[in-house]
């Protein structure tokens, strides 16, 4: 990393964001999932991506390094999380980013959309991305299995198993011991609370998925456990002009259990934009 700020996001929360890569490059904004952080990006951040693209990546309120107000609100009001988003491109000057969001991420990056529009940006890769969470028959929302009523237990030693439950969904294989424990860290650094009111926000993004304006990718896999593959499919449905990456084998994680393929499809699809954007 060369450089981490402290940035004023909506409602004043402070969001703390990391760079890496060419300061010259076109930037790519990542946009982690529920309970995690920038952390989770690593096999992004640290590989060849860093030598033509400007990296930046965040922990969401709450998360990681960030702010953690108490009040249920500053997770509860979509203009807040888009004001992170905006205050973020604004202050450090990202030129038209490229939005990456994995899982909860999508709903962070559609927040964005639906209040700012898409003059800013110039693309948005959807990864194992949520971008609806409304319960009916033909999207459902993202699943989480058995261990969601743990993940929202009072009691910690309950919550901490729910958390490991809930990180073992997140690839189909089992990971390294050591990187495990990394992910059950920073999960644990999100509180009952918030975890509560990041579940309880009842979205439906369609119109914001219909309207979107820029180039958009969209990476799903077939055994996700976590957000379904039909997530995937709805998004295709809806986002004009959109493209598919569906991942066979991998399971909610496909940045980090296939990196080598999400990497070289991420940088196309950047490279793609950026010489599109040049031979206007």
């Amino acid at each position: 990393m060369s450089k981490e700020y402290r940035i004023e996001g909506g409602g004043g929360v402070n969001i703390w964001a990391g760079e890496w890569g060419n300061p010259a490059g076109p930037a790519i904004l990542f946009i982690h999932g529920f309970m995690q952080c920038h952390l989770s990006w690593q096999a992004q951040l640290e590989s060849d991506l860093a030598k033509d693209f400007r990296l930046i990546a965040i922990d969401a309120r709450d998360h990681g390094q960030s702010d953690k107000p108490d009040d249920m609100a500053a997770y509860q009001d979509g203009k807040q999380w888009a004001g992170d988003i905006a205050a973020v491109i604004k202050q450090l000057d990202l030129s038209k980013p490229v939005l990456v969001g994995w899982s909860y991420g999508g709903l962070i990056m559609l927040d964005y959309c639906q209040r700012y529009g898409c003059d800013d940006i110039s693309g948005i890769n959807f990864v194992a991305a949520a971008v609806r969470r409304v319960a009916d028959n033909n999207a459902p929302p993202p699943t989480i299995p058995k261990a969601r009523a743990d993940l929202l237990s009072e009691h910690l030693l309950t919550r901490i198993s729910g958390t490991r439950a809930f990180l073992r969904a997140c690839t189909a294989n089992p990971v390294a011991q050591d990187t495990f424990e990394t992910w059950l860290a920073f999960n644990m650094l999100v509180p009952r609370h918030v975890r509560h009111a990041m579940f309880d926000r009842e979205l439906d993004f369609d119109p914001v998925l219909d309207a979107l304006s820029v180039p958009a990718l969209v990476t799903y896999c077939l055994a996700d456990a976590l957000v379904l593959p039909h997530m995937g499919e709805h998004a295709i449905a809806h986002i004009p002009n959109a493209k598919a990456s569906i991942y066979q084998d991998a399971g909610h994680s496909p940045f980090f259990e296939d990196s080598e393929r999400f990497n070289a499809e991420l940088g196309e699809f950047v490279r793609q934009i950026n010489s599109s954007t040049q031979s206007r």
